[in-house]
């Protein structure tokens, strides 16, 4: 992991932590997780379209560490 994520992480954490409330604070962690679910799997799906364009599915499966299926699967941002 790069230091930039790494340091995004932490900020993020350290926001969700000043939240006061106990209640307020979970519905914000699970309303963050939800978004950065749906925004990891498209990057996902995009990191896997551009590895196809010179590369088969298996070729890309095993650059992810999944099989050839996964890796189309994955591209279409399937779960």
């Amino acid at each position: 992991m790069t230091d930039a994520v790494e340091t995004a992480e932490r900020a993020l954490i350290a926001a969700l932590k000043e939240i006061g409330d106990a209640v307020e604070r979970y519905e914000a962690v699970k309303e963050l997780e939800a978004r950065l679910d749906r925004s990891l799997k498209g990057m996902k799906a995009d990191v896997a379209k551009e590895l196809y364009v010179d590369r088969s599915w298996n070729q890309v499966g095993k650059m992810l560490g999944v099989t050839g299926s996964r890796a189309e699967q994955i591209s279409r941002a399937a779960r």
